[in-house]
Parts: C-alpha cells; sequence; structure tokens
C-alpha cells in the first residue's frame, strides 16, 4: 500500500510588534588604541610641537635673563637643516618625546591651595626632550629589516648651568639608520655628535648640516650587513651577558682596561627577556646572530633616560660589532666572550 507525504501549507501570521519596541540602541565595542612603537618609550611621553611652543615658557639664564634656545627651535632647526640637505626627499614630521616637567606658578597664584590650581595658574616646561626626523626616502634592507635613515636631537636641560649668564649650550644630534620593525636605532661614530655647543639657532643650522655631511651612509649599512653573517652559539651568548653583568661591579681601574659597557643591570636583563620572547630577534634554541644581538641591545636602550639614550645607542654598536670582531680573532673585546 503506497503511503502519500502530504506537505501541507503553512499558514503564516504577519504580527506588527512596532507598537512595543523601542528605537534600536547600537553599541560600539572600544577599540583599544594600536600601540604605537616609538624610538624611545619608558620614562617620557610623545608631545606635539604646538604644544611645545604654545603650552610651555622657556626657560632663560638667570643672571642675565637671557633666553636659551628652546626645544621648539632646537627641533626646527634640524628639520630646516634636513630638508636643505636632503632637498627633493620626503621628510616626515619628528616624533617628539619629553620627560621630567619642571612646573612653575604665575605671581598672582603665589598663595593660591595646590588644590584649587587652575592650569591658568601655572608653567611648565621639560627639562629633556628627544626627537626622530625619519627620512623613509632613503633606505636600505639589513637582513630582511628596512632601514630608514633617521635624524635624532637630543636636548637635556639638566647638563646646563641656568644660574649663570648666556653661554654656549649644548645639543647631540645623530644621523642614523632606523630599523622600521622596531624603530631601533642605528648610531655610529661619523653620524654622531654628543657635544655640540652652540650660542644660536644659526651655529645650530651648521653644525646640523656638517654633521650630515660626514655621514658615511654606504660604510654603515655595510658594516650592519657584515653582522648577519656571524653568530653567538647558546654558550656564548649566556657567557656575553653573565660578563655584562659582571662589568658594573668591576673595580674602576680593572674597568679602563676593558672597552666601555654603558648599559645597566636592568636593560641586560631586558635583553636575556628578548632573547626568549622578542618575536623578531628572539633566538632561544638556535645560534644568534650578531645582527640580532645588536637588535637585542637596541631595544633595550629604549628604556633609558632622554639624557643617556644616544650614548647608550652608540655604546650599542661598539660593543655589537667589537664582540663579532672578536669572534674572529680580535683581541679588543676578548673579555666578554672568555
Amino acid at each position: 500500500m503506497e503511503s502519500t507525504l502530504q506537505i501541507m501549507p503553512v499558514q503564516r501570521t504577519s504580527r506588527n510588534f512596532g507598537e512595543y519596541a523601542e528605537e534600536a540602541v547600537i553599541i560600539e565595542e572600544p577599540v583599544k588604541p594600536k600601540k604605537v612603537n616609538h624610538f624611545i618609550e619608558a620614562n617620557s611621553v610623545e608631545v606635539t610641537l604646538d604644544h611645545l611652543k604654545n603650552e610651555n615658557v622657556i626657560p632663560v639664564f638667570s643672571k642675565d635673563n637671557e633666553l636659551t634656545i628652546s626645544h621648539p627651535q632646537f627641533i626646527e632647526t634640524v628639520w630646516e637643516a634636513a630638508n636643505s640637505f636632503y632637498s627633493g626627499e620626503q621628510i616626515e614630521q619628528p616624533d617628539i618625546r619629553c620627560s621630567h616637567v619642571v612646573k612653575g606658578r604665575r605671581p598672582e597664584s603665589i598663595n593660591k591651595p595646590k588644590n584649587l590650581l587652575t592650569e591658568a595658574d601655572t608653567t611648565q616646561y621639560y627639562e629633556r626632550c628627544a626627537f626622530a626626523i625619519d627620512i623613509p626616502s632613503i633606505y636600505e634592507n639589513v637582513s630582511g629589516n628596512r632601514l630608514n635613515l633617521s635624524i635624532v636631537g637630543v636636548r637635556a636641560l639638566n647638563r646646563e648651568n641656568l644660574a649663570t649668564k648666556k653661554s654656549p649650550e649644548l645639543f647631540r644630534l645623530a644621523v642614523s639608520f632606523k630599523n622600521t620593525v622596531c624603530c631601533n636605532m642605528c648610531v655610529f661614530t661619523d653620524g654622531y655628535k654628543d657635544d655640540i655647543k652652540v650660542m644660536s639657532t644659526k651655529e645650530l643650522f651648521r653644525a646640523t648640516l656638517e654633521l650630515l655631511n660626514n655621514f658615511n651612509a654606504a660604510k654603515n649599512i655595510h658594516l650592519l650587513q657584515t653582522l648577519g653573517d656571524s653568530y653567538l652559539n647558546e654558550h656564548q651568548f649566556v657567557t656575553l651577558l653573565g660578563r655584562m653583568r659582571l662589568y658594573q661591579c668591576l673595580p674602576q681601574g680593572y674597568q679602563k682596561a676593558i672597552p666601555r659597557m654603558l648599559f645597566t643591570d636592568t636593560q641586560v636583563n631586558n635583553v636575556a627577556r628578548a632573547y626568549i620572547n622578542d618575536e623578531n630577534f628572539g633566538s632561544l634554541g638556535n645560534d644568534l646572530s650578531m645582527w640580532k644581538f645588536y637588535n637585542l641591545l637596541t631595544g633595550a636602550n629604549k628604556s633609558s633616560y632622554i639624557d643617556s639614550f644616544l650614548d647608550r645607542a652608540y655604546n650599542a654598536t661598539e660593543l655589537a660589532t667589537g664582540i663579532c670582531s672578536a669572534l674572529h680573532g680580535d683581541d679588543k673585546y676578548q673579555w666578554f666572550l672568555s
């Protein structure tokens, strides 16, 4: 007996829920801001040029009330020199980092309680300022990483004697390559001036042009490329870390017989952590190329205070190239590996 399956039509009913429904509210989940990788990070804050110009006072030499060269003047002078020297290249806006705020009060607010002070009652300026100006149209690839040319400036007013009459002011400048993967700076001898002393922005402009003119980009890129051809095995790397930790405890006379090492114990610890965890330069269980070791050092340097940043960046280059030479028989840096 055949059975037939009958499909009964579905009766659809239309109901109007509009009278019960409220206007829909779209709830947007907050999007976490993407972390920006700066050339220096810890102990500093990102600021704009407008903020430095319009919301900060300019320190003076107290004996004669002469103005110092302000942070905005420093940044703009170097930016103009870069545009002049690298005419036709792409010059980006400066990435500015500042630290150590010095606060004051306006005369009319001298007797106000602290909790009643407003922004109009106070003054401030930053004791330390650093900036980086990228030139991405001048670049090279090293070990799979793109390196853009970058100009870095550092000003630390704690190094100035503002209690005297106006005198030459100290600035630090470096033209170097910046690893775009991690924003680590590669600072070399011919691209670094740690003692630019000038009385005016005109002198600062000339000193910047002189530094840019003396920088040998091709030579430094070649030196960075050679770092990728040499390797530390795990035993050598662990020995090197131990020697770097030991260095700070050595008697002063003993230290003078060894090439200098400016990194702190905390930064050496950061190198060890990055060797294990860093997704770009970590090498746990494998030989470590000197290029990766160099980037572990320059990465750890990003936690330095602004006034010691460029000195340690240059010292990272000294250590990486010196230890690379020691792997090939040079005696100068053998202490770090023995």
